[in-house]
Formats: structure tokens, sequence, C-alpha cells
């Protein structure tokens, strides 16, 4: 290949480059909605973003540098991600579909890139060519590698001790018309009394391995109910939990609360109790919403998260772009991040929590009855209408802004409704 055409290929990826942080954002979120194995929570979704913009770099630096094929590898976090991927028993075909999706969609990339060069079409053809070439060898020889750490990791997963009762937990939780008799026999317990659900992980910055933080707080969780939980490993980061009694499980808070302090790098997210096999699936479900709602960030040092306390924004999660919209026609400018505002938007919650009390409200935040009064005098000059009007909307949105982390965007139509609000 000439020089001239090799200046071509660094120029193709150089333009690259410069936007690669959205094109990273497009690529992940054609993942996503093409395949359903990368729909995941927030952690492994993290992960599948770090392993996708590993895997650009890797390609455009190649390109840009001239990096032989023969120093290829598979990128640390890519390595990673084919990992997880076997851990949640996701399918290999769906990593590789991902992999020759992403290489078309980079050949179209330095398609539009090469095209506004507007070169003679000899040269424009020769540096496609070459592009393509590289391209598709980089995949090739990436994708031998993700194959043998998926399938190594597969088998690795596949022998763990609890490696059969995860799968019968699992065909418990999905399995569709199974009787309470057979899901008591699958998993050698008795399913007819209470259940209490549990999801623990290990977040960033965990001192130790993350299976020893797993089992500490496990433990906890038997510590906070006086009852031995059935556990199982969802993958290397996460563990879920049952705690099973003939009554309804008693959890110590305080204890539970106490004991994560001292593990500032674990997390637990806790379903409401439920009865029989029905309750079985129902508490764990409620525990993946309060896990859902703790994925949003709105609380990053929160190391403890009830379903009861957040039931209902759970129920919203999923729908985050229109709830932003929803809340910021409902509250407008009393969204704001200012100090001011933010204080007047707290008063409100409690205000409205204490029933319209006045006097409760300022005993549950001490301070001055007439404290609270200025404080929704000022929301509802804010609002342009009473906390009367409208007030099961209002209470809804701030609930869901606290809880769910949805901030006051610059630019929306202040309070006749502003629509545009994120995260």
């Amino acid at each position: 290949m000439s020089p001239d055409a090799d200046g071509i290929v660094r120029d193709v990826a150089k333009g690259i480059q410069a936007d690669l942080e959205h094109l990273t954002g497009e690529m992940t979120s054609m993942f996503v909605d093409v395949i359903p194995e990368f729909r995941h929570d927030d952690a492994v979704r993290r992960l599948m973003v770090a392993s996708t913009s590993s895997n650009l770099a890797a390609i455009l630096d190649m390109l840009a540098l001239s990096i032989s094929l023969d120093d290829i590898t598979v990128p640390p976090a890519a390595a990673e991600y084919a990992r997880r991927f076997a851990q949640h028993d996701l399918s290999l075909e769906a990593l590789l579909r991902a992999y020759r999706l992403g290489e078309h969609m980079v050949l179209q990339w330095a398609m539009t890139a090469l095209r506004r060069l507007d070169l003679p079409t000899d040269e424009a053809l020769a540096a496609a060519s070459r592009i393509a070439l590289l391209i598709n060898s980089y995949i090739d020889q990436v994708i031998e590698g993700v194959i043998d750490i998926y399938e190594n990791e597969r088998r690795r997963w596949d022998t763990r001790s609890d490696a059969t009762r995860a799968a019968q937990v699992r065909a418990v939780l999905d399995t569709d018309g199974l009787d309470l008799a057979s899901a008591e026999k699958m998993l050698s317990t008795s399913l007819r009394g209470w259940h209490l659900a549990a999801i623990i992980w290990s977040g960033p910055g965990s001192p130790g391995p993350a299976s020893v933080q797993l089992r500490a707080g496990a433990a906890m969780l038997g510590a906070a109910t006086g009852k031995a939980p059935l556990t199982i490993s969802a993958d290397e980061q996460t563990c879920w939990a049952w705690i099973s009694s003939t009554g309804k499980p008693a959890l110590d808070l305080p204890r539970l609360e106490s004991e994560l302090r001292e593990h500032p790098a674990l997390r637990i997210a806790i379903g409401d109790p439920s009865s029989g096999l029905d309750g079985f699936r129902q508490t764990f479900r409620d525990a993946q919403r309060a896990r859902d709602v703790a994925a949003t960030g709105a609380g990053p040092d929160r190391a403890l998260v009830l379903h009861s306390q957040v039931a209902l924004v759970g129920l919203l999660v999923d729908h985050l772009s229109d709830v932003r919209a929803w809340a910021g026609r409902v509250l407008g400018d009393l969204m704001r991040d200012d100090e001011a505002t933010v204080r007047v938007r707290e008063t409100v919650q409690v205000f409205l929590d204490a029933r319209g009390s006045f006097t409760d409200a300022a005993a549950r935040m001490h301070i001055h009855k007439n404290t609270v009064h200025y404080r929704v005098r000022k929301a509802e000059e804010i609002l342009g209408h009473p906390l009367t009007e409208n007030r099961l909307d209002i209470e809804v949105a701030l609930r869901a802004c606290a809880q769910l982390g949805i901030r006051y965007a610059e630019g929306g139509r202040g309070s006749k409704g502003a629509g545009g609000v994120m995260r």
C-alpha cells in the first residue's frame, strides 16, 4: 500500500476518533435495541459500554498508528464482558452477532469519513478496501479470543458448587405452570410459608474479593432476620438471597444498616415479604425493582434499599424518559437545583406527607411552623396554583425526582411546564 494511502487510512481513523464518544453511544444503543441479551442491569450495561469503547479505540488505534495485527489481543474490558456474558448464561451467538453488527457500523462510519475527504476514485477505493480488510481482520482475531474466554468461563461457572442450585432457582422463578410440589422438590425446601428476597452486590471500591463481600452481605441478612438465607450467585459481583420462615420474616433494620456501614462497597436491595410459591417469586421481583431504583444513582451512598420505600417509583423506573418529561410539566421550576428551591421542594414533600399539617411538617423537619408556611407559599408561587390543585401528581412527581435522581434541565418553560428534565 502506498504512503499516500496509509495517510488516507490515518485521516479516516482520526475523523472517527474526533466523534468517538457520540459514536460509542450510538453503537451501544443499537446493541440494546437489536439484541435482547444486551438489555442488562446498570452494572453490566456499564461493562458492555466499556467493552464496546475499548474495541473501538483499539480498531482506530490500529488504523491511525499502523499497529500490526500480531499485536492485537482482546481488550481487558471486552474480555471481562465476555466472562460476565457466560456467567449470566447468555448465548455466545448473541455476543458474536454484536461483533459483526459493530464491524458493519464501523465500516459505515469509515466510508462516511472517506467521502468527506473528496478523493479521486482510485485512491478512495484502495483506502476503502484496506480499511475493510483491517477491520475484518481485527474482528476475526478478537472473536477467536472472545470465544475461548466465553467457553472457558462457561465451563468454570458450570462446575461451581452452586451451579445446579442456581439453575433450579432460576427454573422456579421463570417456569410458567410449575406447581408447588414440583418447585419444593427442585429446591429441597418448603415454599408454603413466608419469603423475603434480597439482591446483594458489590459496588466499586471493594477492599477485597467480591465473593468475600457477598458472603458477608448474606451473613448480615441472616443475622438481621435470625434465619439462614438460601443464596445463589447471579454473577461474580451479585448474589440473590431468600429468607424463608413459617411466620412473616422480621428484619432488624438498625442492625443491618449498622453492619453495612462497615462494608462501604456492599449494597443490598430487599423485597417485601410474601407467601407461597407466588410470594417466592414476587418478593424477588420486588427486590429487582429496588435494585433498579438504586441503579439510577439517585442515592449513590445508600447501601440499603427497601422495596417498601421505593415501590411507587419502582413501577416507573423502566420509563425514565417519560417520567422526566411528565415531572417537568407538573413541577416546572420547582425542579431547579439551586439551594433555595431544593429547600422549598423538600419542605413541600414533607408537608404533603404530613397530610397538609404545618405543625407536623415543622416538627418532622425541626424548623419553625412559619418557615413551613413561607416555603409552601413560595412553592405555590412557583407552580402558579395551590398545592391542593393537582396534589396527587405533585406528590408523585416529587417522589420520582427524589428517588430516581431526576433533575431540572435549563431551557424548559419554567413553572408553566418545563418539559426538559434530565437525570
